[in-house]
């Protein structure tokens, strides 16, 4: 196969459905003489902030000088963004190996009348083969969904887990009740690693220190409240935390959050054999870049884009809002996918808004049709326009907001590297 045709490959395996529990990934990656099996793992799981902490965490060791995978879902811009070691994104080449050498063993499976593989499944065996190819020091390693039963989750080798903020989220699969999901998000936890979680509403915090209890693992939680800030504005903020000063480009103020739980988590690392100096983590969070998440394209009028893509970012975001944009004129983008509580999301957050365009992400099946969305906005506010495209949508929102006003868009991540496109073309002419 080449790279287009495994692209395909990945995409058509969506047909074959999916059987629960990680007993065929098993049976996978056994066939494939079980690379997982050969590196060692932080496993990052929990609700809103994994991409964030992974990002702080890949930065700062990557420039420390470790060699380090990194396994994200989804992205922004490329594919192949999911899987990279060392800065580098995985090649075409590399990529269309990997999922041949998956879809031999695929073949064999399903002839013996086993399950053919999720399009995640191969994904992540993908990622496995390649980052033991590149000889990594350390895999940073993001869960799809869940925890207990994610394909990543047959890994044994896991040095820490980190658990971020953990909400409400992929209900119709994890559960109706926060301690439910937690539940399934504490699966991460193995017997040797050690533990390292976000402050969490105490359902969830009962949860993971029972199971941190039945793996007899230690447990730091981290808090965000020892560190203060200095100074903050939507384009970054900086903060003192035990005597030392750190800047971050990233704003939104649950990113202090997310930069202390990586610091924390970095202090634990250094312990087990992967040491940073203080100027390294200082450096590699003032490098580090994940755009998409509260971030700003253009400033006059101010436009940000933010993945606010179910009730606990939405409450982040509104507390965003709150904190940078009191008093202005907001302007919503929102994009969502069926199958996330979109409902809750506008509940949340349409007051905020002037005018709500609606747009649908393209070439996703999950994608809500814009009107549906403007549909369910209506029952929240009065002036909502469901958009024919993206392109349209920007150009609308850019016609009726003044210099001094702001433009949000926000919601699915599978819309917003396009959107970010759009954007700073629009501001090259």
């Amino acid at each position: 196969m080449n790279y287009q045709e495994s692209r395909a490959y990945i995409e058509d395996a969506a047909q074959y459905g999916s059987v629960l529990g990680l007993e065929n990934m098993h049976e996978m990656m056994g066939r494939l003489g079980n690379p997982q099996d050969d590196l060692k793992y932080v496993h990052v799981a929990g609700t809103n902030g994994k991409g964030s902490v992974i990002a702080y965490l890949y930065t700062t060791l990557t420039e420390a000088g470790y060699r380090i995978g990194r396994y994200i879902s989804p992205t922004l811009y490329s594919y192949r963004e999911r899987l990279e070691v060392a800065g580098k994104r995985i090649s075409r080449e590399k990529f269309a190996e990997y999922v041949t050498a998956a879809a031999r063993v695929i073949q064999e499976m399903t002839e013996e009348g086993l399950p053919h593989p999720t399009p995640f499944e191969i994904e992540t065996a993908v990622a496995f083969l390649f980052f033991r190819e590149e000889k990594c020091d350390l895999v940073l390693l993001e869960v799809g969904m869940g925890g207990d039963l994610d394909a990543t989750n047959i890994i044994k080798n896991t040095k820490l887990a980190v658990l971020v903020s953990i909400s409400m989220d992929h209900m119709g699969f994890l559960g109706n009740s926060l301690a439910e999901i937690a539940e399934k998000k504490a699966g991460i936890i193995k017997p040797g690693c050690q533990v390292v979680t976000a402050s969490q509403k105490p359902e969830a915090a009962r949860v993971i220190e029972k199971q941190c209890r039945l793996m007899d693992v230690p447990c730091k939680v981290s808090n965000s409240s020892e560190a203060e800030t200095l100074t903050e504005n939507v384009m970054g903020q900086a903060f003192s935390r035990q005597g030392e000063n750190y800047e971050i480009s990233l704003a939104g103020v649950y990113q202090k959050e997310n930069a202390v739980l990586a610091l924390d988590a970095l202090e634990l690392l250094d312990k087990m054999g992967y040491p940073t100096s203080q100027k390294q983590r200082r450096d590699g969070l003032a490098h580090t870049r994940w755009n998409g998440r509260f971030s700003v394209l253009c400033k006059k009028p101010l436009f940000v884009v933010d993945g606010a893509h179910n009730p606990g970012a939405a409450d982040m975001m509104a507390a965003s809002i709150e904190h940078y944009f009191a008093g202005k004129t907001i302007y919503f983008i929102m994009g969502m996918y069926r199958d996330k509580d979109y409902r809750a999301v506008l509940k949340k957050t349409a007051h905020y808004a002037k005018k709500i365009i609606t747009i649908e992400a393209p070439d996703n099946p999950r994608a809500l049709p814009a009107e549906e969305l403007a549909a369910a906005a209506g029952e929240f506010h009065p002036d909502v326009e469901a958009s024919k495209s993206i392109p349209q949508a920007v150009e609308k929102a850019f016609t009726i907001a003044g210099e001094e006003d702001v433009i949000l868009a926000f919601g699915s991540l599978a819309f917003i590297g396009e959107l970010t496109r759009i954007v700073e073309e629009r501001e090259d002419k």
